[in-house]
């Protein structure tokens, strides 16, 4: 299978923009930040032990550019100036790479990578509550959280 450069740059770019997406879906202090940005790079990481090609190489080409959980690098923390505007791009994202999947990938491929999203999506959320009082208490996914997995989930008939 043989995608543009603007496919591949869709392809490559949206994990990391879900893992930013999920971490932004609830406004959480910097503790948490920083365990769902690192949650996310490790799911992005993740992908290169697939065993699918395609999930496999946008894992090692995404590792490359952001760093590599297993040499110790940290996730880039990505600050969102609007949340509600963010979520929509990413879902917006997730519905084009959908369609050009089913357009040029075979389905088990383009089903793993779907499913990889979600799957980077659900360790975001899951990497530290929200809510409660200096780190105690709270849900561990929030309502919001979950409405993004789920709408993303949906987006990508995952």
């Amino acid at each position: 299978m043989v995608f543009s450069d603007q496919e591949w740059g869709l392809l490559v770019g949206l994990p990391q923009a879900v893992a930013v997406a999920a971490s932004a879906a609830e406004a959480d202090g910097i503790r948490a930040t920083i365990a769902e940005s690192q949650a996310g790079l490790d799911a992005i990481s993740a992908g290169r032990e697939s065993g699918i090609p395609l999930v496999q190489d946008i894992a090692q080409e995404l590792v490359s550019r952001v760093g590599d959980p297993e040499d110790g690098e940290q996730a880039p923390l990505i600050e969102l100036p609007n949340r509600e505007t963010a979520v929509a791009d990413v879902l917006a994202r997730a519905r084009a790479a959908a369609v050009l999947l089913a357009e040029k990938a075979d389905e088990g491929e383009a089903g793993a990578y779907k499913h990889w999203l979600v799957n980077i999506a659900e360790q975001v959320v899951a990497a530290a509550s929200s809510g409660g009082v200096l780190g105690v208490g709270g849900d561990l996914v929030s309502e919001s959280e979950q409405r993004f997995v789920d709408r993303l989930s949906k987006t990508l008939n995952d």
